[in-house]
């Protein structure tokens, strides 16, 4: 039997078979013995194969994945944790205020899709609720990152603004919505579907942060030909295995700049380097660069 991951808690797994029909699951034991660095060897998105197990099937073979999203263990340093793999689409969603996304979360996380060839687009969400100094942040925000080469994407889950482009861009797709707890995610995907019913909580109060609704990574199929993994809320996003010479290529605007003097350039202290002299100009966004060699510091002293 061959199917696809829709759940994961950890323990037990829900697989879609190819004949359309769901199927509660566990994971063979073999693959609890492997040297697997990951936390959880089987991930929503998985394409699988079963035994035939009456009692309980078995997931005994992972096919492989065409991509996958990362992020690096909180607690286990030298281990990362896959939110989900085979995705078409990635999508990061934003709120400038409760909870406020910066721009150091940002780029660490659109640095791990893009070295994992996944196409992000950025969603910004609650416009519907924000100052006019709120504005000025987000066209900030929504001028940083079209400069950068990225698509984006006023929307409201709550009041249905931009719905209907959003869901010509999902359309066909495996998507993955991400983004911190409290953005909005689970409000978004029952405003796309109204047979999904995602339980919602408000902000909390106390330190204006989201709340938990989500716990486990799920995937749905929706009612205009699409498929949407929902990921838990993520408070902060570690890369996992990048080195300080391949982290200048996780930057999509510094790719198609002219050779630098020095063919190893990091684009750091060495002289002659153009992506310096653009970021001096403006062509390039400060922010961006300041939180790139935030990033290169930490590898480099890991």
């Amino acid at each position: 039997m061959i199917g696809t991951v829709y759940k994961s808690t950890g323990s037990w797994y829900k697989v879609k078979l190819e004949n359309g029909k769901f199927i509660d699951c566990r994971l063979l034991g073999k693959f609890r013995e492997k040297n697997i660095k990951s936390t959880n060897p089987v991930c929503v998105g998985d394409v699988v194969k079963l035994n035939n197990n009456k009692n309980t099937p078995q997931i005994e073979f992972i096919f492989d994945r065409k991509n996958y999203l990362i992020r690096k263990s909180v607690k286990l340093s030298k281990q990362f944790h896959i939110i989900a793999s085979n995705i078409d689409i990635c999508f990061l969603i934003i709120t400038v205020k409760n909870p406020e996304t910066s721009t150091m979360f940002i780029d660490r996380f659109l640095a791990s899709t893009f070295s994992y060839n996944i196409d992000t687009v950025l969603l910004f969400n609650k416009v519907d609720d924000i100052s006019d100094k709120e504005e000025n942040t987000l066209k900030t925000f929504l001028a940083t990152y079209k400069s950068a080469g990225y698509d984006c994407l006023k929307i409201s889950g709550k009041k249905g603004i931009n719905i209907d482009k959003l869901k010509l861009i999902m359309k066909g797709k495996s998507c993955v919505f991400s983004g911190h707890s409290g953005v909005g995610k689970s409000t978004l995907i029952n405003r796309l579907d109204s047979k999904i019913n995602i339980k919602t909580l408000p902000i909390s109060k106390s330190n204006l942060s989201g709340q938990h609704t989500t716990t486990f990574s799920e995937m749905h199929d929706l009612e205009f030909g699409s498929r949407i993994i929902d990921t838990p809320g993520i408070k902060g996003f570690g890369l996992f295995d990048v080195s300080n010479f391949e982290l200048k290529d996780f930057f999509k605007e510094f790719i198609s700049v002219e050779q630098c003097k020095f063919n190893n350039c990091l684009h750091y202290n060495e002289p002659g380097c153009n992506v310096k002299i653009l970021v001096k100009n403006g062509s390039i966004s400060r922010s961006r660069y300041d939180n790139y060699i935030q990033l290169l510091e930490e590898i480099q002293n890991s």
